[in-house]
């Protein structure tokens, strides 16, 4: 009996660099655009399609002395590959990052670029380290919940038997103050163990999402501060928990709007990422959503803890919105990432984009 053959299907060269985390770029002459993987779609926030055939100056540039132009003939002038670091890119429509920049020539006259940012080794070290944070800070707030529940409970229960043995209507005050702050406690202690409820996931428009917390949002904005919004109508819908969702966004806005203090502008922004790794899987797309705001950016030492709960800068504040926000996005499959500077704060909340068959697995 002859044995059957296995197959094996073997990946094109695209699909390789499909899936690669770096930017790829084929440039043809005049530095057009022949080819683009979807990590630099993301970086440069332009589709493949709307790329084709555009030179890369008018997408993007490097802020300092070296240019393109220059690194292009070092490169073609020693027929080998060139390595720069920490190079500053600047996106022609807005934006910046900071990349290692790797030119190639190819024939007949190309160049092969590869442009690794520097924030994704960042980026998934964060990750880490939310993971682990999270994880600890969970464990740690179970703990604390159970032995701060019992005594409630049980000052609950004397102070309503207490209440009953007074004949004083005034000193009924007294207890009623004594009850409303054991209920008080015990509902901060269920907000600091996170969600209680598992999402229910819906088809959900995300900018009918937005569009909604604006609304509710609109009421409490002063009037030096202004709401801008940057949508990309092709999204899709996403499966999620449409309740949930409103209470991410309203938590980050209203985080922003604290931190203009009166004046200032918040941005919200809605793309579509390619080929994306969200909590250590692999997605063909997500949704990312940025509320940035021109405030004076997080404390250095603040930023590696934000998401903790009871964390804040502000004297008034009980450090709950971010660390609610993190523990929803995350029963999503999602993310939330952070960079700030003086200027310029920018809260990014990933999402998958998943099929129904995706959806129900």
């Amino acid at each position: 009996m002859a044995r059957r053959k296995s197959t094996v299907t073997v990946p094109t060269e695209n699909m390789v660099l499909d899936a690669l985390e770096s930017a790829v770029l084929v440039l043809g002459r005049e530095y057009s655009i022949h080819y683009m993987n979807p990590a630099a779609e993301n970086l440069l926030q332009i589709s493949q399609r709307q790329a084709l055939g555009q030179r890369l100056p008018t997408l993007c540039s490097i802020v300092g002395e070296e240019h393109f132009a220059t690194l292009f003939a070092d490169a073609v002038a020693a027929n080998s590959a060139i390595l720069r670091r920490a190079l500053p890119l600047v996106l022609n429509e807005g934006g910046s990052a900071v990349v290692d920049l790797v030119v190639t020539p190819s024939s007949p006259g190309g160049l092969i670029l590869e442009m690794r940012p520097m924030e994704l080794p960042a980026r998934h070290a964060e990750e880490e380290m939310q993971d682990r944070i999270y994880g600890a800070a969970q464990e740690m707030l179970r703990g604390l919940a159970h032995e701060i529940k019992n005594p409630l409970g049980g000052l609950r229960g004397a102070t309503q038997l207490l209440e009953r043995e007074l004949r004083r209507p005034e000193l009924k005050d007294y207890t009623r103050i004594i009850l409303h702050e054991v209920d008080r406690l015990h509902h901060l202690v269920d907000r600091l163990q996170g969600p209680r409820s598992r999402p229910v996931f819906t088809e959900v428009n995300i900018h009918q999402v937005l569009e909604h917390v604006r609304r509710l949002l609109s009421a409490e904005l002063s009037i030096g501060i202004s709401l801008r919004f940057d949508y990309d109508p092709s999204i899709p819908e996403i499966l999620a928990d449409q309740e949930q969702l409103v209470q991410v966004f309203l938590n980050l806005l209203r985080n922003a709007q604290q931190a203009l203090d009166r004046h200032g502008t918040i941005l919200i922004r809605s793309r579509v990422e390619r080929y994306v790794t969200l909590l250590h899987q692999k997605y063909r797309l997500s949704l990312r959503v940025d509320v940035v705001d021109d405030g004076p950016g997080i404390p250095a030492e603040l930023l590696p803890r934000i998401f903790l709960p009871l964390v804040t800068s502000r004297a008034e504040g009980m450090g709950m919105g971010l660390a609610i926000a993190q523990g929803l996005v995350r029963g999503h499959g999602g993310v939330v990432h952070c960079r700030s500077q003086p200027g310029e704060t920018v809260f990014s909340v990933s999402l998958p984009l998943l099929s129904h068959s995706e959806g129900s697995a």
